[in-house]
Parts: structure tokens; C-alpha cells; sequence
């Protein structure tokens, strides 16, 4: 069987998503809607359209080519009758400047091996391998599996980025092919989660104990968000409970809230509002830094 799904990104020469250089594929739809999401195009599992006006240069081409009519160009450029288009890409194909791009495309796995493979020189050298991110990697867990069985067979390290919001069973079928993971953790406070993701943060907590117990090698990586998870309360439980997983103890990795990804939002045609979401302050870092160092974990800026 030869599983195909939604790839948004396939970012080569990366080095924040797991020991070494790696090739990072970012898989299309997420169980979340994080309110400091910074690859907003992550969250649908389906094909959309971005468009960035800045890089426009009213070409044209798009327009002749859509075979649906869906596009005319006004004052504030290319606009798109999403009733009438189609999705079927062409626009951005033509597009000289890229202004109009496509997030999303099916990959078999076979296609996606045959990328993995070109960089095994770089893995060797490196240290490196594969990370499936997203999104969320476990909504395609069957593919998944595929690809984390043809990784293994050529012996590329394998890497898996989660939420955790996913079904017991196949996260642990993924586990028995993983060398490492990088679990997200957020908020503890069960509301708060609700609040901020649009999900409950039980069975993300259940599945990283049920991960743990299973001796998975996992880094915690937590968005650090001043105004939603920096608070002394928030992050004292986060490393009792960190520190209490069965196993070694985890590396954990925070990492500062920006608003980089502003720019995302406007060619998706959305307004981002931060809200009250702030940037971590150097003392609520070094505090927090100190907190988990109480219960003997070792934390990372960044990463």
C-alpha cells in the first residue's frame, strides 16, 4: 500500500527540528487552532490558495490561464472568486513572481523517499535525518507508518513533531518506529488550553504518559507565550509533571512566542490579532529556566 497525503513545506538544511542536518516534511491539517499559530496554511487539510500582493507585478498570466474565470485584477490586485475556482493551481504556475501560491500537495510515499534519499550524504555527515512535522504528522498516521518503515530500512534517523492530540493506539504504532520525538505541551491548565487551542488538553497529557512509559526517546518543546503559559503557577506544574514521566529525564525546549508569521495571515486573506500574547520577557526565561532546573531538567532557549 502506498499511502498519499498533503505536504504544505519540505524544508531541507534544517537544524532546529532534531539532532543533525535534517530534511523536515510538513504535513497539512491540524486537530488544533493555536492562537499563536505561526504556519497558519498548517491548520486545513486541504489545498488553499495564498496570495501576496507586494509581489505582484500584474502580469496577467494568471487570469488568461484559469480555465473557471475565477480571477480578475482590481486596484488591490489579483482577486480571487473562490465560488468558481477550482484549485487547481495553474494560476501559480504561471505566476512569474510567485505572488500566487498553492499550499498543499499530494505526495505518494515513494515520491517523498525519493527527496529523502538525495540527502543521504548530508544525514551521514551530519548526524541527521527525517522529521515529520506539520500541522500534525498523526492525522496521516498511516502514511506515517510507511514512511517511518522505508526510513528505517535505510537507516535514516526518524523524528516525529506532535501535539499529542491524537489516537492512543496509532501513536504508539508510530513509537515502535520512532527515534525521537518532540512533543508540544502548552498550557496545563485544562480551560486555559481549551481557550487558546480549541481542544482539551487531557488525552494530550495521557498519550505523552503512555509515550513515556513506553521508553520513547522525547524532547518537550514549549511555546513560551507571555500572557498565556509564563506564569509561575503554569510553569511549575509543567515541570512537576515533566520530571515525573517515566524514563529519563526530558530535554525540554522553550520557545519565544513572535509574530513572524504575520505576513502568512494576510496572503491566507486574514487579519491576525495577537490578542494579549506577548513576547517572553528575559526574566520570565531565566525564571522559568530556573523552575525546571529545580526538578532536575535541563531546558534550551529556542530549538
Amino acid at each position: 500500500m502506498n499511502q498519499s497525503g498533503l505536504i504544505f513545506d519540505i524544508k531541507r538544511y534544517s537544524i532546529n527540528d532534531g539532532p543533525g542536518i535534517r530534511v523536515t516534511l510538513f504535513f497539512k491539517g491540524c486537530p488544533l487552532h493555536c492562537a499563536w499559530c505561526h504556519n497558519p496554511e498548517s491548520i486545513s487539510p486541504k489545498i488553499q490558495k495564498m496570495y501576496s500582493a507586494a509581489k505582484c507585478i500584474g502580469a496577467m498570466e494568471c487570469i488568461r490561464i484559469c480555465p473557471n474565470n475565477a480571477l480578475k485584477l482590481t486596484r488591490e490586485g489579483i482577486v480571487t472568486d473562490m465560488k468558481a475556482c477550482q484549485l487547481c493551481g495553474k494560476c501559480a504556475e504561471v505566476c512569474p513572481t510567485l505572488a500566487i501560491e498553492m499550499s498543499g500537495k499530494k505526495y505518494s510515499v515513494e515520491e517523498l523517499m525519493l527527496i529523502i534519499e538525495k540527502e543521504r550524504l548530508v544525514f551521514d555527515q551530519s548526524n541527521g535525518g527525517v522529521t515529520f512535522s506539520g500541522g500534525e504528522p498523526m492525522l496521516h498516521a498511516d502514511q506515517l507508518i510507511e514512511l517511518l518503515d522505508a526510513c528505517g530500512e535505510r537507516g535514516f534517523h526518524r523524528c516525529v513533531d506532535t501535539c499529542g492530540y491524537t489516537n492512543t493506539d496509532k501513536l504508539l504504532e508510530v513509537a515502535k518506529r520512532t527515534d525521537l520525538f518532540l512533543y508540544d505541551l502548552k498550557v496545563m491548565d485544562c480551560e486555559k488550553h481549551r481557550q487558546f487551542t480549541g481542544v482539551s488538553n487531557e488525552r494530550i497529557l495521557e498519550n505523552l504518559i503512555k509515550l513515556a512509559q513506553t521508553g520513547a526517546n522525547i524532547n518537550i518543546r514549549i511555546p513560551f507565550i507571555s500572557g498565556v503559559n509564563t506564569d509561575h503557577e503554569n510553569v511549575e506544574k509543567t515541570a512537576e509533571f515533566v520530571a515525573n514521566l517515566a524514563g529519563e529525564k526530558k530535554q525540554v525546549n522553550l520557545l519565544p512566542y513572535h509574530e513572524i508569521a504575520t505576513h502568512k495571515y494576510k496572503k491566507m486573506g486574514k487579519e491576525y490579532d495577537s490578542g494579549h500574547l506577548k513576547e517572553p520577557s528575559e526574566e520570565e526565561l531565566k525564571e522559568a529556566q530556573k523552575i525546571f532546573a529545580n526538578v532536575g531538567l535541563q531546558t534550551i532557549i529556542g530549538g
